[in-house]
């Protein structure tokens, strides 16, 4: 699959997704400082534009949790005094679009103590080398994505190993297990080993507060469809599948009052932060995978049928 027919089935997935919450009346939060924008204001610059590349302004979402990609890519800056943590790093060309918006915020990018990712897929890492080279931080995966990250080409296992671009190489500082944690002084990120989309795919999970506003379980759940390269059969690969139906149950039960997704249409995370839906659903992580469960259910049946 090429990168110009993975980008148009992935939004073929985000515009048919089952996955709906009901409507509610907007957040009230305060606009950041310094450059940011309003979460209304980010999903109206975005409003008709989901290209990977395409240049959105930073929001704060909730608390200390920031979006900092762009409006098809996300990247999350999760912010604390001892530093901040960065999740995903979008494509090659987003490196400077993210530090932009993470001098925006208002946050100095040297700050920028530890990179995650969602999976090791060149819309979400393309950037990462760069990043992390730009901010000195660390970077930390489990042990299918560190190997992708480590060589810049993703596992032969992938089904969409044929149409993958390879990432300039990336330095990792640390090897996660399953359940291990990224601390900098009170900011803890869980990492959930949710191999659905990919070998290395990983979910991530913390809690922000904000004043007068509580505390919300962020869930960034890593992409839960199951596309491939042309004629890959998953029929042909059931240890894949055995992986996708390990991961799916922990994608269901994340801790989970706020979902963020690796492409924010998967999570109608702009129509959310417009106030077109309720942004906190602490049953969006359940849909979410009983969606992705249907869909590769209904890829199996098609594939056995022919």
């Amino acid at each position: 699959m090429s990168r110009t027919s993975l980008a148009i089935a992935l939004a073929a997935l985000t515009a048919a997704s089952p996955f709906t919450a009901p409507v509610a009346a907007p957040v009230a939060e305060r606009a950041a400082e310094r450059g940011a924008v309003t979460p209304a204001a980010l999903a109206k610059a975005c409003d008709g534009k989901d290209a990977w590349d395409a240049p959105a302004p930073p929001a704060r979402i909730f608390g200390n949790t920031w979006y900092v990609g762009t409006c098809g890519i996300s990247a999350i800056l999760v912010t604390g005094d001892k530093g901040h943590v960065l999740v995903d790093a979008g494509t090659t060309n987003a490196a400077p679009l993210v530090l932009a918006n993470i001098r925006r915020a208002g946050f100095n990018p040297r700050d920028v103590h530890w990179i995650v990712a969602s999976h090791e897929h060149f819309d979400h890492v393309g950037a990462l080398a760069a990043l992390q080279q730009a901010t000195g931080a660390k970077v930390a995966a489990l042990p299918a994505q560190k190997a992708a990250l480590s060589s810049g080409k993703s596992s032969a296992e992938d089904p969409q190993f044929a149409g993958l671009d390879p990432i300039a190489p990336v330095r990792v500082d640390r090897v996660l297990k399953d359940g291990d944690t990224v601390t900098l002084g009170k900011l803890v990120l869980t990492a959930h080993a949710t191999p659905v989309h990919a070998p290395g795919s990983t979910s991530w999970t913390w809690t922000s507060c904000a004043p007068g506003a509580g505390c919300r379980k962020i869930a960034y759940a890593d992409s839960s469809s199951t596309i491939s390269s042309d004629g890959y059969r998953f029929t042909d690969h059931p240890q894949r599948v055995a992986a996708i139906r390990k991961g799916l149950p922990v994608m269901s039960a994340l801790p989970c009052d706020i979902l963020l997704t690796p492409h924010p249409g998967q999570s109608d995370l702009m129509e959310r932060l417009a106030g077109q839906k309720p942004l906190a659903d602490s049953n969006a992580c359940h849909a979410y995978a009983k969606a992705a469960e249907g869909r590769l259910s209904q890829r199996l049946a098609k594939e056995s049928a022919k």
